[in-house]
């Protein structure tokens, strides 16, 4: 028995402590609803876990208010749209958030009408109509490049400023003949208030001459830098709660409808299967991987940025906007 109890105790004082998990605050830039569902698969099938983080994360604001909680150390990461956060970087040289991986390949910016007001998918259908939009709003943040690009006579466009809760009822009321708003927002949203499928009429700024990148997953740079490993952890996570839910959009909504029981899981299933299709599954993305950009293209699109948000001739150069470094190897970022 002495011999016993002195092996127990050897090994009590031999085996070590668990590791403590590395916490990690992250915001998205919206509710939680379906396009939040890879964060949460992420967190819901232990791959934070599994990469030795604890991650709270939280709802948002706008795509473009996530960065400033970001860029203030308020939150360790986020989730926000890389063209705002290359106007903050213009203005702010020190400004301390970089892009890290890729989400909406092709941004879901639209404006959004009804063909019984008379709107149709031709952007030229706008003119002379009343457009509502959230000034926040990043695809509303496009309108000037837009313009250019696809040809369109504002001289008898009116804007009005809305809220975000009442842009779909106002335009569902015909108190607007269309809005900006993300398409897998607005246009389920839409459907959602009883507007017929039929009538509703998406003009895409990416399928109209605007190319350019979308949403983005975001490190404070301070953090990036005491914490490489939690960055990289982080990013690996993501990646497979975002292929899952490529690989089966409708199972990836119950891990979204647990957090907000006021969600409609059809309506959810519908939005996310529209997101995987426009914006997160792109041809790009098949064939060359999730999370990643393209150099070339990023340059390209502070461009357009000069005209759309006043962005410099100087603008930040792409490696400083997004750094690619934390992703893992591209064969794990394969679409299935």
């Amino acid at each position: 028995m002495r011999r016993l109890f002195g092996i127990a105790l050897a090994l009590t004082f031999t085996v070590p402590p668990a590791l403590a998990e590395t916490e990690v605050r992250f915001t998205l830039d919206w509710k939680f609803e379906a396009p939040a569902a890879p964060f949460f698969i992420a967190q819901d099938k232990g791959y934070f876990a599994d990469e030795g983080l604890s991650v709270t994360i939280d709802s948002g604001a706008g795509s473009r208010e996530s960065i400033p909680r970001v860029a203030t150390g308020t939150y360790d990461m986020g989730f926000g749209d890389i063209n705002a956060l290359i106007k903050l970087m213009d203005e702010q040289p020190e400004l301390n958030v970089k892009a890290v991986m890729m989400a909406y390949e092709r941004p879901p910016f639209a404006v959004i009408g009804r063909k019984s007001q008379g709107v149709t998918e031709d952007p030229k259908s706008l003119e002379g109509k009343t457009l509502g939009a959230p000034p926040p709003d990043a695809a509303f943040g496009q309108w000037p490049a837009f313009v250019e690009v696809a040809g369109i006579d504002t001289s008898a466009i009116t804007i009005e400023n809305v809220g975000f809760p009442v842009r779909e009822p106002m335009l569902a009321q015909g108190q607007v003949d269309a809005i900006f708003g993300f398409s897998f927002s607005s246009v389920i949203n839409l459907k959602a208030q009883g507007i017929a499928e039929d009538d509703i009429a998406l003009i895409l700024m990416a399928e109209n001459g605007l190319d350019l990148y979308g949403n983005v997953v975001m490190v404070n740079t301070a953090f990036a830098e005491e914490n490489p490993d939690a960055v990289k952890g982080v990013l690996k996570a993501l990646v497979k709660g975002y292929l899952d839910t490529i690989a089966d959009p409708a199972g990836s909504v119950p891990y979204v409808l647990k957090r907000n029981g006021v969600l409609d899981e059809a309506t959810e299933i519908d939005r996310i299967e529209m997101a995987v299709a426009g914006s997160i599954a792109t041809p790009a993305v098949k064939e060359n991987g999730f999370g990643g950009v393209d150099m070339e293209k990023l340059g390209q699109s502070m461009e357009y940025l000069k005209t759309s948000m006043g962005v410099s001739d100087t603008p930040p150069s792409p490696e400083r906007v997004f750094d690619p470094s934390y992703l893992p190897p591209v064969e794990e970022r394969m679409v299935r």
